[in-house]
């Protein structure tokens, strides 16, 4: 058996126990709309989910349509999205792409990275996460929990978000990948911590190459 081979049969391994751990998979970002998906995405930049869901309350009440973001005083979406911090550059971000995504799109979000990473402020990880959540199409999701954790499971090496994807994409059953990554965020917080990681009773202790 390869190297490779071998390293996609423990990924499968590893994505069938936390499939177990935790039955349900889903973003902790609350949104109704995809357009709200990625302004919550990128409001979450060095911010956690669970004080984005609290801003994104007052936000989205504010501003309960695509046009309204787009036709918003940039001093205003900066006032209510202070708390999650970098609020000057995640308001005229968020002001933007309204813009663009009705003035290209037709006040759709693609359903495509080459489209998506077109948008002001989109990158790769949030453009994964709305085609995985949205379009249900594979992706992977290489935020820090996914990083650190795959990592100490050597199922990846480094830390650069795009190298990782690009590995994970190699040895992940990609039909299961972007459920795979909102589990590893629970799986992180409940677990494998990046100060403290609980590998007593680890349910993953067996597959990991990071208790040697």
């Amino acid at each position: 058996m390869s190297e490779k081979t071998d390293l996609r049969s423990r990924a499968e391994r590893i994505v069938s126990r936390l499939e177990e751990v935790y039955p349900e998979a889903q973003c902790s970002l609350v949104y109704e709309k995809p357009y709200e998906l990625l302004i919550s995405v990128r409001l979450s930049a060095q911010c956690t989910d669970a004080r984005v869901n609290i801003v994104t309350k007052e936000l989205f009440a504010a501003f309960p349509t695509l046009e309204s973001f787009a036709s918003a005083e940039l001093s205003e979406v900066e006032r209510i999205v202070k708390p999650c911090g970098l609020f000057h550059t995640k308001a005229k971000s968020i002001i933007e792409l309204s813009q663009k995504l009705i003035s290209d799109f037709g006040g759709k979000v693609p359903d495509n990275m080459e489209d998506l990473l077109s948008l002001p402020g989109v990158g790769r990880k949030t453009a994964n996460l709305i085609l995985g959540d949205v379009y249900k199409q594979p992706a992977v999701v290489t935020d820090t929990h996914c990083i650190r954790i795959c990592g100490r499971l050597g199922l990846s090496e480094g830390t650069d978000p795009a190298k990782v994807e690009k590995q994970l994409r190699e040895v992940l059953p990609m039909d299961r990948a972007s459920d795979f990554c909102h589990r590893l965020v629970n799986f992180g917080r409940d677990t494998c911590s990046a100060r403290k990681p609980k590998c007593e009773g680890c349910p993953l202790y067996d597959l990991c190459e990071h208790k040697k």
